[in-house]
């Protein structure tokens, strides 16, 4: 199939050096490179998995018990929130 296509400046000069390399047209080369991509893309990458290592952080302060862990969380976060406003005066 002809059609016309608008390459970007860098990746025809890469297209062109890639071809020059390999000694293949411009044409096979931006076939070959066109059909690479397509096909890296049909299949998802295989990533490692995301591995966090435990560390331990020593004991909570007897004031906070953990069994009420949100009521802790709101108290924090409206002791933060106090602390922010009391600079903003």
């Amino acid at each position: 199939m002809r059609t016309t296509l608008t390459i970007e400046d860098k990746t025809a000069a890469r297209l062109k050096s890639l071809a020059h390399e390999t000694g293949k047209s411009f044409k096979q080369v931006v076939n070959e490179t066109l059909r690479r991509g397509l096909e890296y893309g049909q299949f998802p990458q295989r990533r490692n998995p995301y591995k966090l290592k435990p560390v331990k952080m020593g004991e909570p302060r007897p004031e906070y018990d953990l069994t009420k862990a949100l009521s802790l969380a709101d108290n924090l976060e409206d002791s933060e929130i106090a602390r922010k406003l009391a600079l903003r005066k």
